[in-house]
């Protein structure tokens, strides 16, 4: 099977591409990368005023199977993966049962193979149960095909079983990424500040997030390891992962578009589906994530995407659950409110959404190179549109950007050379 891209602008960071090219793709592989290919192809797609860049990797999602199959599945969030142009998703372990033990991880990888639309590469927990007592088999885990470990949704309170659990993942040649949140001072629904006395709930305190990232970046330092930042939302957390990394320490951190998009200020708009944990920010901690792209500090962006069900997210603010979906806005989130702002540039984008992510997990991604698997993203800058309920693949609705403008739209997503989402 020979698929021929004609027309396309190609954005590569890692060859520093940015001009228009040909390129054909034989059954799973890129062949040939040329100004003008003449080759015959059973598929030939025009690609006039596209994009094309390497296939975005997520390496921070949610897919809920197991266990909360009504929020979201395997399939159905990988349909939405693909809508938004990911290639390949890491799905997050707080599922029921967790992958706390080689067999429940191997039943997801079989439903991620056998759904076929991206490559599902899923985390394992640190903790059994993620409940923060016992670690698991880091070894068994890692043969079985996890991609990292986590506890995310839960932080891993005892330092010394966080340390520990630091140094095996590192052993292993992976990480811990760690869901920064210091209970004692984290209780609340939305960040803490003028919104929350407004609306009357308790609010989150900003140290909830950086006293934990402290804690990760001390262990990191002392102990010469590896350590991954979930979700960073604060300008503090921002500046101690840039100060560390100027040491020489090996920490690396992640954020997500809400983060650089929307200020706590949306939560009067938006309500519900405007909380997530941790929670939008101040217009200061906006601006650091922004900086943080730009300078280097921040290495990826991922979309969290967390499904919930329309009842679960009707309830009072106080009650209803953290989290938002994510694939399907991503892009244009990061067109928008990065690149044509002036902040960053396309090939910085896809530095941040492809060529990272692929580096930190470490799989033979992120490139768009002759010889290399064809996991592809084309997409139109320009194409605007208004985000709708009805227009959203995934299983839950739960998102701030219904009713906006959007400009960006996927137009193919492409895993192994073949078309697996046509806009």
């Amino acid at each position: 099977m020979k698929t021929l891209l004609k027309n396309g602008t190609l954005i590569d960071y890692k060859t520093n591409t940015f001009e228009k090219y040909d390129i054909l793709i034989q059954d799973e592989k890129i062949v040939k990368i040329e100004k003008d290919i003449k080759d015959e192809a059973d598929k030939i797609i025009d690609c006039t005023n596209l994009n094309i860049i390497p296939g975005m990797i997520d390496i921070h999602c949610h897919l809920r199977e197991p266990g909360f199959e009504y929020k979201e599945t395997i399939e159905t969030g990988a349909k939405s993966a693909v809508c938004g142009g990911f290639t390949t998703i890491c799905p997050m372990p707080n599922t029921k049962p967790t992958p706390d033990s080689a067999i429940i991880l191997q039943k997801i990888i079989d439903e991620g193979k056998r759904v076929n639309l991206c490559n599902i590469l899923p985390y394992a927990s640190v903790s059994k149960g993620e409940r923060g007592e016992e670690l698991v088999d880091f070894e068994e885990l890692k043969k079985a095909g996890a991609i990292a470990f986590s506890d995310d949704g839960m932080p891993v309170v005892s330092s010394k079983m966080m340390r520990e659990a630091i140094i095996e993942a590192d052993k292993l040649g992976t990480f811990v990424a760690s869901h920064c949140e210091e209970k004692s001072v984290a209780k609340g629904a939305i960040n803490a500040g003028k919104v929350a006395d407004e609306l009357g709930v308790e609010g989150v305190l900003p140290e909830a997030e950086e006293i934990m990232a402290a804690r990760e970046i001390v262990i990191s330092e002392t102990n010469n390891v590896r350590a991954h930042i979930c979700h960073i939302s604060t300008r503090t957390t921002k500046n101690m992962v840039r100060d560390a990394k100027k040491r020489g320490v090996k920490i690396t951190c992640e954020t997500c578009p809400h983060y650089f998009t929307f200020t706590v200020d949306e939560v009067k708009k938006s309500g519900t589906n405007a909380k997530m944990n941790p929670p939008l920010r101040e217009e200061k901690d906006r601006l650091a994530i922004i900086e943080g792209l730009k300078e280097g500090t921040i290495d990826c962006i991922i979309t969290d995407h967390a499904p919930h069900s329309e009842e679960e997210k009707m309830q009072e603010l106080a009650k209803a659950p953290n989290g938002i979906i994510g694939f399907e806005t991503a892009l244009p989130a990061e067109i928008m409110n990065l690149v044509d702002t002036g902040d960053i540039t396309y090939l910085d984008l896809v530095r941040l959404t492809s060529y990272n992510p692929a580096q930190l997990i470490k799989i033979d991604r992120g490139t768009i190179e002759v010889g290399k698997i064809a996991d592809i993203t084309i997409f139109d800058p320009n194409e605007e549109y208004v985000y709708t309920k009805e227009m959203i693949v995934s299983k839950s609705k739960n998102s701030p950007f219904i009713g906006k403008k959007l400009k960006g739209k996927v137009k193919y997503t492409l895993v192994s050379g073949k078309v697996v989402y046509q806009d």
